[in-house]
């Protein structure tokens, strides 16, 4: 017999991981509805913002202090990989960005396996977070309380930058048409570099951010990349806001399905994915034409 507690409390963690898939979707998407480049190495950037948060946090015994250098060394290295090898694909076939992404994502996790070994590795939650919190009818952790918070800053920023700023105004346009924005004199390429950078930093971030909630491995990312996947094509290619939307019912099937029989998890969630293509063939909030 389920009780309302522990539904309640699957309903908290489905919110949880649903923001964390809605911020590393929205890292996604913004890089393929952008440049077109189906980025398979994006699961290994999530778990490399893991992994430079704790070593981070080894020197410096600062959450805050792990965060900012994991979002940040992520940031760099999507810079650096988009500079050296991607922007060599932007007109190459899907194919080759999908080998090449796919190659650098077990290059990326095989290093990171040698350097840590495959031994789980712990970032703990700041003091402030650390233990259960009363919500009056059940007890919750408090830090998968705080991810939610957290996740939403991080996403209210994101939103700020896309579509509040110049930058974010270009990356728009970028999507719709990049040929009418290098036409208009702005450096598409640039813009490019800047993109895959932001991108690659929201999965940076929720590395991090996730770090306290499940042990670090070198195959975390694995999962997640499929997960991840799955959201941008409910929410829709090149949606912002279908990838919060994506994000959040992906979160919620996987934990509510989980409580029941974990091993239908992800069928369910294929079906959810499945049912949308089927009625709506371009996302719950994708934008028709867009391939």
């Amino acid at each position: 017999m389920i009780s309302w507690p522990n539904l309640v409390s699957q309903l908290f963690n489905g919110l949880a991981l649903g923001a964390l898939l809605a911020l590393i979707s929205s890292g996604l998407t913004i890089i393929y509805g952008t440049l077109g480049v189906l980025n398979l190495a994006h699961g290994a950037m999530f778990m490399i913002g893991g992994y430079a948060g704790y070593v981070t946090y080894q020197y410096t015994e600062s959450f805050i202090l792990a965060v900012i250098a994991g979002s940040l060394f992520v940031m760099l290295l999507g810079v650096v990989m988009e500079r050296v090898i991607i922007r060599h694909f932007y007109h190459r076939p899907h194919e080759d960005q999908l080998l090449v992404t796919f190659g650098l994502g077990i290059c990326f996790v095989e290093i990171v396996r040698l350097i840590f070994s495959s031994q789980s590795l712990v970032v703990p939650p700041p003091a402030l977070f650390q233990g259960i919190t009363n919500l009056g009818f059940m007890f919750y952790p408090t830090y998968r309380l705080a991810v939610v918070g957290i996740v939403a800053i991080a996403l209210g920023a994101l939103f700020i930058v896309l579509y509040r700023t110049r930058l974010g105004m270009i990356v728009r346009a970028g999507i719709e048409d990049s040929v009418m924005v290098d036409s208009l004199g702005i450096n598409v390429y640039q813009v490019f570099m800047v993109v895959f950078g932001i991108g690659a930093m929201a999965a940076g971030f929720a590395g991090i951010v996730n770090a306290p909630v499940v042990s670090l491995t070198p195959g975390v990312g694995d999962d997640i990349l499929v997960e991840t996947f799955v959201v941008v094509v409910i929410g829709g290619v090149g949606s912002f806001p279908g990838a919060i939307l994506g994000g959040l019912i992906a979160g919620e099937i996987i934990s509510v399905t989980s409580m029941f029989n974990p091993g239908y998890a992800y069928v369910m969630l294929f079906a959810a994915m499945t049912l949308v293509l089927v009625v709506r063939p371009h996302g719950l909030l994708g934008v028709q034409g867009r391939e």
